[in-house]
C-alpha cells in the first residue's frame, strides 16, 4: 500500500509539472510561429517588389502585380508605393498582437530602369 501511495505521489508531481510547463511551451511555440511568419513576410516582400518592378517595365500595374505575387494571407498586410523609378513594398506578418506585427513588418525595394 505504501508503494502505491508513493507511486501516486510521483505521478501527481509529474502532472503538476506538465500543467505548470504547458503555458511556457505554448508561448515558445507561438514565438517560433511568429518568427516563421516574419521570415515569410520578408521573402514575400522581395518577391512582390520584383514583380512590381517587372510590371512597371512591361507597362502594367505594379500594385496588382505585387498582390498577385504573394499568397492570400499576406495581401491584407501589403503596401506598395512607386516613386521615380523605385518600388517599395512592405508586408506585415499576421500576429496576435498588432504592435508586434507592425514591428516585424518587412520592407523591400526595387529600382526600375527602362
Amino acid at each position: 500500500m505504501k508503494a502505491l501511495r508513493r507511486l501516486m505521489g510521483v505521478e501527481g508531481q509529474a502532472s503538476l509539472e506538465v500543467v505548470a510547463l504547458a503555458p511556457v511551451l505554448a508561448v515558445v511555440a507561438l514565438g517560433l510561429l511568429q518568427l516563421l511568419a516574419a521570415g515569410a513576410a520578408a521573402e514575400f516582400a522581395d518577391h512582390a517588389a520584383e514583380a512590381a518592378g517587372v510590371a512597371i517595365i512591361q507597362g502594367a500595374q505594379p500594385g496588382r502585380a505585387a498582390r498577385d505575387a504573394v499568397p492570400g494571407w499576406a495581401r491584407s498586410g501589403l503596401r506598395v508605393s512607386v516613386r521615380a523609378g523605385q518600388v517599395r513594398v512592405s508586408v506585415r506578418p499576421p500576429s496576435p498582437l498588432r504592435a508586434l506585427g507592425r514591428l516585424l513588418t518587412a520592407t523591400s525595394e526595387a529600382d526600375v530602369r527602362r
